[in-house]
């Protein structure tokens, strides 16, 4: 199971990579056009140039952010499939189209009564999201890597291997929407009961809620408690009435407390615990986790786009995410008691804290710095203690096998011959089942594995020999292991 996780947390890559450079032209934007955040407050007037360009900015930005759930559809799908073809991602996509379709407002409002404002009708308002994204990647990609090679009656023989993965997926995630159909509300609808019961408990709810906020993010469930918390759901609202000009004297809680604890962790927390990843990365590796995890910090920093940081490593290291979402609850508690108030209408960064500060209900905003200071030192020492301690494999850590094995070279260069010797090693093409290749080895899957020759395979002059599972027999070639696979293949036809 956790080599599963890892590998969707490698796959998460991706997609991941593309979001760094959301915050940031968001972030710019925001501080060009604040007024884009709420309307025209605070004397922000919603026009001229410096609003025309922040404004372009920011929907530049949002076009990757607000559609984060697709670019997680077509990475999952391409970087779980076994050869990382776009077939996978074609597939992931007709799932995912499936699934929202499906599960929108509409479709399941013609099927059983939806009341507009209700929890179930939230539930399937929040259809989009990352959880679904992912789902639909795992889909796509497992069909892929099971149907691939299909063979169908010669009247359906167009549809055979690649092609019918689509249509296998489309079809299975007709079957998952309508399992989601009924369990889908009964777990949103749980949580809006769980944020119920959490209003009233002060500053121990707020914990409470950010901890749960941050521990939902990969599911997407967050938005089940967001909407009692930050807007109207039960007649709570604490985003809204912050930004509409209210005070505490106006509400019957101290206005902000739900979003204020979120300021010190994206803004210090986050780049703390990204330092910590940076100094206990692979020496060779400490460029790619500065690239990553630096750019990250940045944008949490700016403007509060924290995904490109979360979902970076909480699949890598899940353990290590509930650590990171406990201290967001930490953090909460502590921010609610000292009475430092903030509000955002994007999300906690720098932008936000600046332009909320001068509302009515902001108070003590000069308390960020220590609070800041605290959050990155604690992030920091808790996240390197970690990752040290249980060897985490956060950015930059991840097994060295693939990058050494890219400096194999392959004795024997007719790679003809080579995969001829290899074939004859695994037992011929009667007994070869699925053909594969990574960056650096030949992935095959046989039927009966007591016939493999390892000594006869090595001999064609490759590094060695990997049997991972009792069908399963990898060969590791180095980077020239296309050329090998492309011959292999052809032999095998």
């Amino acid at each position: 199971m956790m080599k599963y996780l890892q590998k969707l947390g490698k796959a998460l890559m991706l997609p991941v990579a593309c979001l760094p450079i959301c915050g940031i032209l968001m972030g710019i934007g925001y501080a060009l056009a604040p007024a884009a955040m709420a309307g025209e407050v605070n004397g922000y007037v919603a026009s001229g140039t410096a609003y025309t360009i922040g404004f372009f900015l920011i929907k530049a930005g949002g076009a990757l952010i607000d559609n984060m759930a697709l670019l997680f559809v077509i990475g999952v799908g391409v970087g779980m499939a076994d050869d990382n073809d776009g077939t996978a991602a074609l597939a992931a996509l007709a799932s995912w189209l499936m699934i929202t379709n499906l599960l929108s407002t509409g479709v399941v409002g013609t099927l059983m009564t939806l009341e507009e404002g209700t929890a179930k009708f939230i539930a399937f308002q929040k259809i989009e999201n990352p959880f679904i994204g992912i789902l639909s990647g795992i889909i796509g990609a497992t069909c892929y890597n099971k149907f691939k090679n299909t063979k169908l009656p010669d009247f359906l023989a167009f549809f055979s291997g690649k092609r019918c993965v689509a249509i296998i997926a489309g079809t299975i995630s007709i079957l998952v929407s309508a399992v989601l159909l009924f369990v889908w509300p009964v777990i949103f609808g749980a949580l809006v009961a769980l944020g119920n019961a959490i209003v009233g408990m002060d500053a121990v709810g707020a914990g409470i809620y950010a901890f749960l906020n941050r521990l939902l993010i990969p599911t997407g469930l967050h938005h089940a408690l967001n909407n009692v918390f930050w807007f109207d759901t039960i007649g709570l609202g604490d985003l809204q009435n912050f930004w509409r000009g209210k005070t505490s004297a106006d509400v019957t809680w101290s206005l902000g407390m739900y979003m204020s604890g979120f300021f010190p962790c994206m803004m210090f927390g986050i780049p703390g615990a990204a330092l910590a990843m940076v100094h206990t990365a692979k020496s060779n590796k400490k460029k790619v986790a500065i690239g990553l995890v630096g750019s990250a910090a940045f944008c949490a920093f700016l403007c509060g786009v924290t995904e490109p940081f979360e979902f970076g490593f909480m699949f890598l290291a899940p353990g290590l995410y509930v650590i990171y979402a406990l201290l967001y609850g930490i953090f909460a508690f502590v921010t609610t008691l000292v009475g430092f108030r903030a509000g955002f209408s994007f999300s906690a960064g720098a932008t936000d804290l600046l332009f909320s500060a001068s509302l009515p209900a902001a108070e003590k905003t000069w308390l960020i710095i220590p609070l800041g200071i605290a959050a990155f030192l604690i992030f920091y020492v808790v996240f390197r203690f970690a990752i040290t301690k249980f060897d985490l494999k956060t950015p930059g850590r991840e097994d060295d096998d693939e990058e050494a094995e890219k400096n194999v070279k392959l004795s024997n260069n007719n790679y003809t011959e080579v995969a001829k010797l290899v074939l004859e090693g695994v037992g011929g093409k009667e007994n070869v089942t699925s053909i594969d290749n990574c960056v650096t080895r030949l992935r095959l899957e046989v039927k009966d594995s007591t016939i493999v020759n390892e000594k006869l395979i090595k001999s064609a002059g490759v590094a060695g020999v990997i049997r991972p599972s009792k069908t399963a027999v990898q060969v590791v070639v180095g980077t020239q292991v296309q050329f090998v696979a492309d011959e292999f293949k052809k032999l095998c036809k």
